[in-house]
């Protein structure tokens, strides 16, 4: 039945073989069996690389290659147990590669569901919204402009519609469609009466009939030819693979360095060769790709659990660098419940009393209630407001809800509050056709059947200013009509803009009975009939979340297409402005915006915190303009329009409420809960992640960097070698998993969002972190390779035993330096002892490990280690303190000058 296109039949025809009335649209019942039969309207998931191949990419890694060649070089010396536990680090290095990426495969096409997308349908006679996913065959479809098109239609209803196909068949420009039919060989790019799945509306409104789903649609059938796999990099990957490049070949050269002293030295070639093993495995991070995979991962998490989900990975580390965020105002800032307030009819201002979408209060006049029938003009505008209106009330689970636009929502709920009737307005003035609304044009316009009159009414709805420019009289109390002033008008719009409320004006003109209504009807001889004022009130989450983004130094703008005085006084009550700060609060109107050279507008753009009247297209350039000024940029949007600056942005943020499917294709990030504070919440995890990230890196570098100097000690001194290669990967792999990884799950540090964001260009290893990787690199070398010869010279103690020691020093200091980087800045005690409940669980299972280690028979034969005395415990645990405690002294000798610094500045 849906396999065939139709778009050469009759709409009609398409229709009987579909089997469906496009007045009711499908029964539920019937719904049902067909999705039984066609399945679900998705694409089959993208088959990636088999696990055998995703496996032995775990191998093709410079790293890796390191450790293969150790394994063959100690296999070469007839060290088999050491070439063993070589290799064998290296699969289970592989095996932990291969589960983490899975798992991030898993998490993020799991984060993906949250997102869902949603189609307007017809189904047993009312207006729905349902899951893409769940459309069949034979449903009927409700189109407009910024929608995705859910599945391939025929179309039946068309109104001014064009459509985005470039991604389907190669043009660039919009198409312009209508429903008559076409020939049956008519190519794809041809079949303007169809629209197909995966495409854009861009203007526009029409109805169509459902005859593909999924796999059958012509999305469906591309996709099969270029499905893919999922990129899982990111810019911090990356910067982490050219690390492992460049340490390849320090790696490399320190290896062959230390070869050839030890030859020049008089050393045996087999024992250089060992030497140069041990170096290459000592410096190698192992556990340092399992550490971002999982850090990443959890950091997704924790923001899908904050109601925001990241579509692209590189948004977690960008977000830690936010500088300015662009927010919409409504539903974003505010509640997005808008309520009528007053109305101006007649020359009167009326009260209304209520709030949200309940219909329930009162219109007042001089604190008297009053009906709409009692006053010709705020009938008239009330009515209009019901009428010019394409969204819907309705009870659920208790409490009323919209399916629409908040706006009309609002004046559907001040007319129930007047006294009209819905089935009475359905029944006397049937809609015979419409003008959608377009943001270009600021109005929406409808054409109905008179109830006592052989003509046509057009009622109009739409800006202030766009009304008086087609209005040239106004509707009287007494039914009469007089000339209008316009500024009246404007003294009353904007004295309404001025206490926050949002203006709509409406009119009405009756006109000849003809099927159609374009713009030429509307544009001159209209009536006025009144002012309706609306409030979203904001957010008080949103209102805290301004203040604590104030505090992170990250600059909070407002766009929105309201009046300037609205905007204002919404931006103070918001605390984005206020008497404080003069200097930002100038509102900049998109008109003015308009004027303004490229050259001035960056300077403008960072200090004015309020665009108004912003048509969707400048946004973009405001996004560049602070970008000129050096700004990382996140950008909140919603609509088709809004889609280039929030590609534009350093990071997109989709509504994923309230926004087109075209939006939250664009973003980086959607906020399931289309609040702001949400966004605040998602730039404090990306702060913590990369915290962490940093942590990790910062407490594995000096073991890694401790390890290659007191094996050139040993080389340089001519002893034997401190420790051997087996030795290196035990304390590299076990410290990296019972250790590192803890600080992973370390919660965000108090006063991450008082920090000023992080400068992108900054490297992760700034000078004081590098100097105090110096730091502790130097103590383990003083520590482990004093110990070694001390342990030989002064406690008689064998190699063996001397070894192991030289081990337990090096894990020991990495377990009190672990206590130290749970802060880069505080100290350790300020952090909470049990904030991280694996810190000490880790530390426990890490000494257990090392008991094992040095006293289990079995892991002394296979790591060559000895048991020490109780003295050798006493004094690896002084070297360990000492460390413990030099740290903290540098963090506190730090702390204190960039406070006397400040200070001084500030003095």
């Amino acid at each position: 039945m849906a396999m065939t296109p139709y778009h050469h039949m009759e709409a009609q025809a398409a229709l009987r073989l579909l089997d469906v009335d496009p007045e009711i649209g499908l029964s539920s019942d019937v719904a049902k069996q067909r999705l039984l039969k066609f399945g679900e309207n998705r694409l089959s998931a993208a088959r990636g690389p088999g696990a055998l191949r995703r496996f032995l990419s775990q191998f093709q890694q410079p790293l890796v290659y390191i450790l293969l060649a150790a394994g063959a070089v100690t296999a070469g010396l007839r060290e088999w147990v050491d070439a063993a536990v070589i290799l064998g680090v290296v699969l289970m290095n592989a095996v932990v590669g291969f589960i983490q990426e899975q798992r991030a495969e898993q998490a993020l096409a799991a984060l993906q569901r949250l997102v869902r997308t949603e189609a307007a349908v017809r189904r047993d006679g009312q207006r729905r919204r349902i899951p893409a996913a769940a459309l069949v065959p034979g449903d009927i479809v409700l189109l407009q402009a910024g929608d995705q098109v859910p599945a391939d239609l025929r179309l039946l209803e068309v109104k001014n519609l064009r459509t985005d196909e470039s991604a389907l068949t190669g043009e660039s420009v919009p198409v312009d469609k209508h429903k008559e039919p076409l020939t049956h060989d008519a190519v794809l790019a041809e079949r303007k009466n169809s629209a197909y799945g995966g495409t854009l509306v861009t203007y526009g409104q029409a109805l169509g009939v459902v005859w593909a789903t999924g796999d059958q649609t012509e999305t469906g059938r591309i996709a099969r030819l270029l499905r893919g796999t999922t990129d899982l990099q990111t810019p911090l990957t990356r910067k982490i693979a050219a690390f492992s490049k460049l340490l390849l070949w320090i790696v490399l050269g320190l290896s062959a360095l230390a070869f050839v002293l030890g030859i020049m030295r008089g050393h045996p070639a087999s024992r250089m060769l060992m030497a140069s093993v041990a170096i290459a495995v000592g410096a190698i991070p192992e556990g340092l790709p399992a550490a971002v995979t999982i850090t990443l991962a959890i950091g997704v998490s924790r923001m899908a659990r904050r109601r925001a989900v990241i579509r692209k990975l590189p948004a977690v580390e960008t977000l830690g660098s936010t500088t300015v965020i662009c927010s919409d105002k409504t539903g974003t800032l505010t509640e997005n419940q808008m309520t009528v307030q007053e109305i101006f009819a007649g020359g009167r201002v009326f009260e209304v009393t209520g709030g949200g979408y309940a219909p329930e209060g009162a219109i007042l006049h001089l604190g008297q209630q009053v009906t709409a029938t009692e006053h010709l003009p705020l009938h008239e505008c009330i009515k209009a407001g019901w009428l010019v209106n394409d969204s819907q009330l309705a009870v659920k689970d208790g409490s009323w809800h919209v399916d629409g636009d908040p706006t009309e929502a609002a004046l559907l709920v001040v007319a129930k509050k007047g006294g009209l009737l819905a089935e009475d307005l359905l029944r006397d003035y049937p809609r015979l056709d419409t003008v959608p609304f377009e943001s270009e044009y600021q109005f929406m316009a409808t054409r109905h059947s008179h109830p006592q009159r052989d003509a046509h009414v057009i009622y109009w709805k739409g800006a202030v200013e766009r009304a008086l420019e087609r209005c040239t009289q106004v509707l009287c109390d007494d039914g009469t009509l007089r000339a209008i002033d316009p500024n009246e008008v404007r003294r009353i719009a904007d004295d309404m803009a001025g206490r926050g409320l949002r203006v709509l004006a409406f009119s009405s003109r009756e006109a000849p009975a003809e099927p159609r209504l374009d713009h030429a009807h509307v544009r001159s001889d209209m009536i006025f009939l009144g002012l309706q004022g609306m409030i979203d009130p904001p957010r008080p989450e949103a209102i805290a979340a301004v203040r604590a983004c104030k505090e992170a130094g990250i600059k909070v703008k407002m766009i929105t297409g309201d009046h300037p005085l609205t905007a204002r006084a919404v931006a103070e009550k918001l605390g984005l402005v206020g008497p404080e700060s003069r200097e930002a609060m100038t509102v900049l109107a998109g008109r003015d915006l308009e004027r303004i050279h490229e050259t001035e507008l960056p300077e403008l753009s960072d200090k004015t915190a309020v665009f108004a009247r912003v048509a969707p297209e400048q946004k973009l350039r405001l996004v560049r303009a602070l970008q000129g000024r050096g700004h990382i940029v996140a950008m909140t949007g919603d609509g088709v329009n809004d889609a280039p600056a929030l590609k534009q942005a350093d990071i997109g943020i989709a509504m994923g409420l309230s926004g087109t499917d075209v939006a939250k294709g664009a973003a980086a990030m959607q906020l399931l809960d289309d609040n702001f504070a949400t966004v605040e919440a998602a730039i404090e995890e990306g702060r913590g992640v990369f915290d962490n990230l940093t942590k990790f890196i910062i407490w594995t570098l000096p073991t890694n960097v401790s390890e290659g100097m007191v094996m050139m000690a040993g080389i340089a001194l001519g002893t034997a070698l401190p420790v051997l290669p087996v030795q290196l990967l035990w304390i590299n792999m076990a410290t990296a998993i019972f250790l590192g990884l803890t600080l992973v799950f370390e919660p965000k540090e108090a006063g991450i969002m008082q920090r000023p964001p992080r400068d992108p260009k900054r490297p992760i290893l700034t000078f004081p972190l590098f100097m105090r990787t110096g730091l502790v690199s130097l103590i383990i070398l003083a520590g482990a390779f004093g110990l070694f010869l001390a342990e030989q010279q002064l406690y008689g103690a064998s190699l063996g035993a001397a070894r192991t020691i030289v081990v337990n020093v090096i894990v020991a200091v990495e377990v009190s330096y672990l206590l130290s980087c749970r802060s880069l800045l505080h100290p350790m005690w300020q952090v909470g002892m049990l904030s991280n409940r694996w810190i000490f669980p880790g530390i426990v299972m890490m000494l257990g490990a090392q008991l094992l280690f040095t006293y289990v028979p079995a892991m002394n034969r296979l790591f060559h280690t000895t048991p020490i005395s109780a003295g050798a415990w006493a004094r690896i645990a002084m070297v360990a303190f000492l460390a413990f405690v030099v740290v903290e002294f540098e963090k506190w000798v730090r702390w204190r000058w960039r406070d006397r610094f400040r200070s001084a500045a500030a003095d």
